[in-house]
């Protein structure tokens, strides 16, 4: 038995399970700096509240995060441990991708690190969101289509077709990498599999699998299209599709290794061993061109990208050792230096190891929000409460709490519970479903409304409070949401008012 795990550890495979663990360690290490952030208190919410469906997202994330409560509770480092690990297993999928196209040991260990350091991969292992699992899942389905083209055996459609399935399930993205893959099929000579029985048998499967939630979509009324049509508006009006392609280097691709980016179109295109691979060179042709197309963000992109950097890790590893050892040897070593001081600086900006205050902090809160969003929860469900536990306690029975957004409502009803709280309505995506308080309450505490929409709803309305602006960081429910408003005789029934005022965010 220890003959074996010896063996295992000096294999490939071994190596880059080493590598991974190690990503996977530093980012446990580091996952517990600040709070948690505003989606997560949602996907936290409604991992609570299981189906087959959601407003903003197919069941698989909340599912993960069910698991994850049941082994973790609420804890921050344990809400996130699946995000860490799916962003590790991404090194050992893309390293296992270059060893298929024929890559050394030392380059897959380049294709891996390179993957590991990509700014989407270092930031998708420190929060808890769908996006680090289907990007897990899109590398998975290149790994199958590397041993499917590498072996002539269709079996590998079965695997293929399940991973769609799964990411459907998880983000509804992954149906442009399916529609990639059905076109490169179509207009290349990969056309043979269309005779044969195991391509259909995987598109049965991934139906299947995908089928679910379709049934869920058509019981709600194909809600996730309306909030999808919602979310596509709102982006392209605040310009959040700006910049699609400049920001695929600065979130898809660390600087560092875009030369490995570019190698690896070169191998697909341009060199007579990656010919029998060609099929990926034309899928993230085909796929990043449906992506731009559409109006994506730049993000929705990355799962394309380690295929590249493991054909490019191959194709460095060829042209290296074709020149002089000392040629080669000072090449490999930028590389890696490259590599090394791409990997510190986008850590240091997109992993919490910052202490609030410092240096790196003032410049991380600039360049991005998502720290500045995991601020300031705990403190706002006391603000809430000390509103509440003001009242008289025949008043307490009657009174509700309201949010404007579902940071606020899973927030409230992570840390409210221990404060006495009632739990908290929201109108904004599955908040929505769930519904209002039952108990129709005549006094409510409102959060993400200001005083003049308070005042159109009720009867009377003021404020209350003031959400704190904790350790001075100024995020959307300090800056846009200041008021704590306490609220009387909603001037319509709570059945009217919830029929016509959901909201998606």
């Amino acid at each position: 038995m220890g003959k074996r795990i010896s063996n295992f550890f000096r294999s490939d495979l071994g190596l880059l399970s080493i590598l991974a663990a190690v990503c996977f360690a530093l980012h446990v290490a580091t996952n517990g700096q600040y709070g948690f952030h505003r989606d997560e208190l949602q996907t936290l919410d409604d991992a609570r509240h299981l189906d087959w469906g959601f407003v903003a997202y197919p069941p698989i994330t909340p599912l993960i995060g069910r698991l994850e409560l049941a082994l973790f509770g609420a804890s921050l480092i344990g809400f996130r441990v699946f995000s860490a690990l799916a962003v590790s297993l991404i090194m050992v999928v893309t390293g296992s991708i270059a060893k298929e196209l024929g890559g050394s040991r030392h380059t897959q260990i380049l294709a891996a690190v390179s993957a590991a350091i990509v700014p989407i991969s270092l930031d998708q292992g420190a929060v808890f969101q769908y996006v680090s699992f289907d990007y897990l899942w899109g590398v998975t389905i290149t790994y199958f289509l590397v041993r499917l083209l590498k072996s002539e055996d269709p079996r590998w459609w079965v695997a293929i077709g399940a991973f769609l399935g799964i990411g459907m399930e998880t983000r509804y993205t992954m149906g442009f990498l399916a529609l990639g893959i059905a076109a490169t099929v179509l207009l290349t000579p990969a056309r043979r599999f269309l005779r044969s029985g195991w391509l259909w048998a995987g598109v049965g499967i991934s139906i299947l699998i995908f089928l679910p939630n379709i049934i869920w979509q058509a019981q709600h009324q194909f809600i996730s299209l309306e909030f999808l049509s919602h979310i596509h508006a709102r982006d392209l009006r605040q310009g959040r599709y700006d910049g699609f392609y400049k920001n695929q280097l600065w979130i898809c691709v660390n600087l560092a290794t875009l030369p490995i980016t570019l190698l690896g179109v070169w191998f697909y295109f341009a060199r007579e061993t990656g010919k029998r691979f060609r099929f990926l060179g034309w899928l993230f042709v085909i796929t990043f061109a449906m992506f731009a197309f559409a109006g994506a963000r730049s993000y929705y992109t990355a799962p394309l990208y380690p295929m590249l950097l493991a054909s490019g890790s191959v194709l460095l590893g060829e042209l290296l050792g074709g020149v002089r050892s000392v040629w080669s040897r000072l090449a490999y070593a930028s590389q890696w230096l490259l590599i090394l001081a791409g990997g510190i600086t986008f850590a240091l900006m997109l992993t919490p190891v910052a202490p609030m205050g410092s240096g790196v902090w003032n410049v991380t809160s600039k360049m991005h929000d998502q720290f500045r969003e995991e601020i300031g929860w705990p403190e706002l469900a006391q603000s809430v409460a000390n509103v509440y536990r003001s009242l008289p306690e025949e008043e307490q029975k009657n009174t509700g709490i309201l949010t404007g957004n579902y940071g606020e409502a899973g927030g409230l009803n992570l840390y409210g519970p221990a404060l006495g709280l009632p739990h908290a309505m929201s109108l904004t995506n599955s908040f929505w479903y769930r519904g209002y308080d039952p108990r129709l309450p005549t006094i409510v505490i409102l959060t993400g409304f200001d005083l003049e929409e308070g005042q159109k709803l009720f009867g009377s309305c003021e404020v209350a409070a003031k959400n704190s602006k904790p350790f001075n960081v100024e995020n959307e429910e300090s800056r846009d949401h200041p008021d704590i408003l306490l609220c009387r005789n909603l001037k319509t029934t709570w059945p009217e008012y919830w029929e016509h005022h959901k909201r998606f965010g």
